[in-house]
């Protein structure tokens, strides 16, 4: 089956979360129509967002996350190898966040964007500067999965 999305026109009625924080939960997020799911591919699905403010940290055990900055700026902080690295991105760059890899977004200014994510993911839901700091049932007390 062939799948054809139009990312301009659907981007286009999405609405824009605004203020964002690491809190913010799958609920919170879906009831603003600003996270929508495109189209199922591979082992997750391909997904459209438009947020300001703070993502929480994230992680995708299952595989590697393409992200595709369309609109606005974003800084994307990820932990890879133990390693703390952050990156600036603008419209129209794109960043592979490794498998398993902790990270999370902060687009004060305003972002949209288009994934292609692999299922599970582990959202934290509390706002820490590092994931690693959290014990095993701090983490799981704070923490849930996306799996749609």
């Amino acid at each position: 089956m062939t799948t054809i999305l139009n990312l301009k026109a659907t981007l286009a009625k999405m609405p824009t979360m605004q203020g964002r924080r690491p809190e913010s939960t799958e609920a919170d997020r879906r009831a603003t129509g600003a996270f929508v799911t495109l189209a199922p591919f591979r082992d997750g699905n391909i997904y459209s967002a438009k947020f300001s403010g703070r993502a929480a940290w994230e992680r995708h055990p299952n595989g590697d996350e393409l992200v595709q900055i369309v609109d606005g700026a974003t800084s994307v902080d990820i932990i890879v190898d133990g390693q703390f690295e952050t990156h600036q991105l603008d419209a129209g760059m794109t960043v592979v966040v490794p498998q398993g890899a902790w990270h999370r977004f902060r687009a004060p200014e305003g972002v949209s964007i288009v994934t292609a994510t692999p299922r599970p993911t582990e959202h934290l839901t509390v706002d820490v500067e590092d994931p690693r700091v959290l014990s095993d049932a701090d983490r799981a007390a704070n923490s849930e999965e996306k799996v749609r």
